[in-house]
């Protein structure tokens, strides 16, 4: 016991040295920042003193000092000192400018800038930095925050390389400045001492001798250069011209086959866009990069440069590395060949077309004011255990802890003591012959459903706390509760909506509806698919159906009070809803939202009125949207999972939806076992999120705990990254250095060159720079953590060697749980080594847990997977028209 004793006693000693060595950097950080000198006036306000979320978490504003530039296209650039004692990460940029003050800006990470004054003139032969500046960050155009995935950041400070950052700030029409104001644009980073296991570089490819002839139509840049150094894993992208770009796409060249990495409009705002997360780069690809330009319009030549008339081609790649490789910049400014590009995609060439309407409303996106900064740190406070987590699902495997018999499972909901609520159908199917043509209910010969059919789950345990709700329904649909837990159903085949009490008597508080009555009248519905209960009046919102097309509104008491259909900015362009099937009421706004399945888009509207607030229709829905949830955190998110489409062949998944933005923040879906009908979903407050998939008879648990990482981070593999080190380190020669530019920026000049090369013809090649040595304590203390473990896990099979009756060893090698195999006749119990080795190997950004409801993988899968259900899956196509 000696050892292990004296192995826990130096590790505690090591973390208390830790934590008390955290905080001294941190204060003189803040320290720093003080010292930074601002315009009393106008600037003050703004600059907001160093924030802290906890004793990892820290925020920093960079800001210009109040300046006032005096030309067009100037360049000014300010440097802010970083604490050189330890390390620190950037894990979020949230910028502050507007494009009608600033053309872009920069952010650099250097050893020594070229000046310790406030700011300075960086347009000039004096630039930026003295070393060599990496490029971090880059804005333009009104272009949202940025936010890296998880476990990712970049590196600053001790061990970097960069003890300052430097902002510049290009200032293109000095009109803006009429009226004298000062600017104090910039950007906000969002930071942690804590260590992050991948870190995150850029790689910028950009054209230097490009000619844009007058009058001509079409003009491509063409850059490219092979990639010799270890794997990365773009995870963004960013494309930048000036106004006669059209188009700019990014790709990796594997085997002769072009990958997509990003492609955009560079007149749509310039933010960091989500890269192909299918793509990696390692050693023999090549990287290649096309921007198409028109002249037309222009009445002399174009050059690439620094002003507003000159034009620019840059494509960066925002990715990240295994933390022992990280590399934080690298550049691609060779031309590419013109026999490599004859192949690449036919989408490279396709302008993509910016509406003015979409232009105009760019130009205001940028307008903020202090008080709208304040709230927005404020709403990231309020949502800070979702943004710590960027959004990022992971599997529960351990949940639940006792098996469910469900039958087909069609809504979730919660109570009020954030316990999970499951709506299901016990026996009862949906099947082909369940109704007729005039959608009445063929099989009630059959009962209701003997089972209960709503289930009160405990959510960390899976431990069924109580059930109700048998004899009651034929087929059940939606399920959602109100303030005193009451439970509000639908079933499609009784036509009607009730209201339960929740206290186990199963008492109908309210019906609405006919039994097995479908109609269209103010009375009746045609299977009613969800219901919504305003938190505050009460009233009642019922998503009508499979066939109606429309939403109505009662009063507490049941009371009719209107109702609507589908929506549409413009009234020509309205599409009636084709089957309304989920609907959540959003408390914070006072607004319904629907899931308008078989249109693949999610409305929303006004509750009071019924009024069209907006629409969110995406591509990644491939045709369907099955469910939403809502969470009001932040801006507010909205949780939503697709369907299965005859006519696509989108993969089934979920997704987390920024409501003001209506961009898609995550996706995910199984790892090993995939959806056939995700049906309902719900989010918890802890933020852990609930899916029911009908056909699978199942629900799904993810979470955001980074106790339940699993195997993988974005496809990272600790044997694909060993395979890939011992791979490099047998290529690329130590001497051979990375290829820099000394401050490549989007300020270039006409004597901007390409670096000179060793033979003529030899095409450049980026290659890794020598590693830095790691550290040796970290090494120390594993292993002799390991020592101990290794003992007993060798005793243990020294035993079981020794009673090969009683103990047979099975190995699995298709199975990570394989390395120590498993015992025959017992069970492994809640301690699996192979799943702690499998849990340390990597991390995974998205993904399930199947809730086991049957006995085997083969019957979970593979019973009830008849056509049978197909009745529910899609509803008919639309009727012809009758031109």
């Amino acid at each position: 016991m000696g050892v292990p004793v004296f192995c826990v006693v130096v590790l505690a000693f090591i973390c208390n040295s830790h934590t008390l060595e955290i905080q001294n950097p941190l204060s003189r950080f803040k320290r720093s920042q003080e010292n930074v000198s601002l315009d009393p006036i106008d600037c003050v306000s703004r600059t907001k003193q160093q924030v802290f979320t906890n004793s990892h978490n820290f925020s920093l504003d960079i800001r210009m000092p109040g300046v006032v530039p005096t030309q067009s296209d100037t360049y000014l650039c300010t440097a802010f000192s970083l604490p050189t004692s330890r390390d620190a990460y950037i894990v979020d940029f949230m910028p502050h400018a507007n494009m009608d003050t600033v053309h872009h800006m920069l952010l650099f990470g250097c050893q020594t800038p070229v000046s310790s004054s406030s700011y300075w003139d960086c347009g000039s032969v004096q630039g930026t930095c003295e070393d060599e500046a990496s490029i971090m960050y880059a804005w333009a155009r009104n272009a949202p925050p940025t936010r890296l995935p998880k476990d990712v950041g970049f590196k600053v400070g001790r061990s970097s390389g960069m003890s300052h950052l430097v902002l510049q700030i290009h200032y293109g029409d000095v009109s803006a400045f009429k009226d004298h104001h000062r600017d104090c644009s910039g950007v906000t980073l969002r930071m942690t001492s804590k260590l992050q296991p991948f870190i995150a570089g850029i790689y910028l490819l950009m054209s230097v001798d490009t000619v844009i002839l007058p009058g001509k139509r079409v003009t491509n840049a063409d850059i490219a250069c092979d990639y010799t150094s270890y794997p990365i894993y773009p995870f963004a992208f960013r494309t930048h011209t000036h106004h006669l770009g059209k188009v700019v796409s990014g790709y990796r060249i594997r085997e002769g086959k072009w990958n997509l990495i990003g492609r955009q409009s560079p007149q749509l705002p310039q933010a960091f866009y989500p890269a192909n997360e299918e793509v990696n780069v390692k050693y023999g690809d090549t990287i290649a990069a096309r921007c198409v330009f028109t002249g037309e319009g222009r009445t002399f030549k174009t050059y690439i440069g620094g002003t507003s008339d000159d034009e620019m081609c840059n494509f960066y790649i925002m990715y990240y590395m295994d933390s022992k490789h990280a590399i934080p910049y690298m550049n691609c400014m060779e031309s590419g060949a013109k026999d490599l590009f004859q192949h690449i995609p036919a989408e490279a060439n396709i302008p993509i077309a910016v509406s003015p309407g979409h232009m105009k409303s760019m130009m205001h996106m940028g307008h903020s004011t202090d008080h709208q900064d304040n709230k927005l740190m404020l709403d990231e406070n309020k949502a800070e255990q979702v943004l710590d987590q960027d959004y990022h699902l992971e599997q529960v495997s351990a949940w639940p802890q006792s098996s469910l018999q469900l039958g087909q499972v069609s809504g979730l909901a919660l109570d009020s003591d954030a316990n999970l609520v499951i709506f299901h159908r016990g026996d009862h199917h949906w099947g082909a012959s369940s109704f007729n043509s005039q959608a009445r209910y063929q099989q009630r010969s059959q009962g209701p459903i003997q089972q209960s059919t709503i289930l009160v789950v405990d959510p960390a345990k899976g431990i069924i706390l109580k059930a109700s709700g048998r004899d009651m329904f034929f087929l059940p649909h939606g399920i959602t509760t109100d303030k005193n837990d009451n439970y509000w159903v639908t079933d499609v085949a009784l036509h009607q909506v009730f209201k339960v009490s929740s206290d186990g008597r199963d008492t109908v508080l309210l019906a609405l509806g006919e039994a097995f009555a479908p109609g269209s009248d103010n009375n009746h519905f045609c299977q009613p698919t969800d219901v919504a209960v305003d938190t505050e009046t009460g009233n009642v919102f019922v998503s009508d159906g499979y066939c109606n097309a429309r939403i109505l509104k009662f009063s507490a008491e049941g009371k009719y009070l209107s109702q609507w259909g589908a929506g549409s900015s413009e009234r020509k362009m309205r599409i009636p809803f084709r089957v309304p099937h989920s609907l959540v009421f959003l408390p914070d706004r006072q607004e319904v939202c629907v899931a308008d399945r078989e249109n693949g888009r999610i409305q929303c509207f006004i509750a009071q009125t019924g009024e069209f607030v907006k629409e969110i229709k995406k591509e990644e829905f491939g045709g369907k949207v099955f469910a939403i949830s809502y969470s009001p955190a932040g801006d507010g998110f909205i949780f939503a999972v697709n369907g299965e489409s005859p006519y696509r062949s989108t993969p089934l998944r979920g997704f987390v939806i920024d409501y003001s933005t209506m961009d898609i923040l995550d996706t995910f879906n199984p790892e090993k076992k995939e959806f056939k009908m995700p049906h309902d979903i719900v989010e918890t407050r802890d933020g852990s999120v609930f899916v029911g998939d009908a056909s699978s008879k199942s629900v799904f648990k993810f979470t955001t705990d980074k106790l339940h990482r699993s195997v993988k981070k974005a496809g990272i593999e600790v044997q694909e990254l060993d395979e890939m080190e011992t791979f490099v380190r047998t290529m690329v020669r130590p001497e051979h250095n990375m290829s820099k530019t000394a401050a490549i920026q989007e300020k270039q000049t006409v004597s901007l060159q390409p670096q000179p090369q060793g033979k003529a013809g030899e095409k450049k090649k980026s290659a890794a720079k020598p590693d830095r040595e790691p550290g040796v304590l970290p090494a120390v203390i594993t292993t002799l953590l390991l020592i101990p473990l290794l003992v007993v896990i060798s005793i243990g099979l020294f035993i079981c060697w020794r009673k090969n009756d009683a103990c047979e060893v099975k190995t699995e090698p298709s199975s990570v749980r394989g390395i120590l195999g498993k015992i025959r006749g017992k069970a492994v119990g809640s301690l699996n080594l192979g799943n702690f080795f499998a849990s340390h190997k990597g991390y995974s950004r998205r993904g399930f847990d199947q809730l086991s409801t049957e006995g085997s993988d083969q019957e979970r899968n593979d019973g009830d997977s008849s056509g049978s259900e197909n009745e529910e899956y899609s509803a008919l196509p639309p009727p012809p028209s009758s031109s």
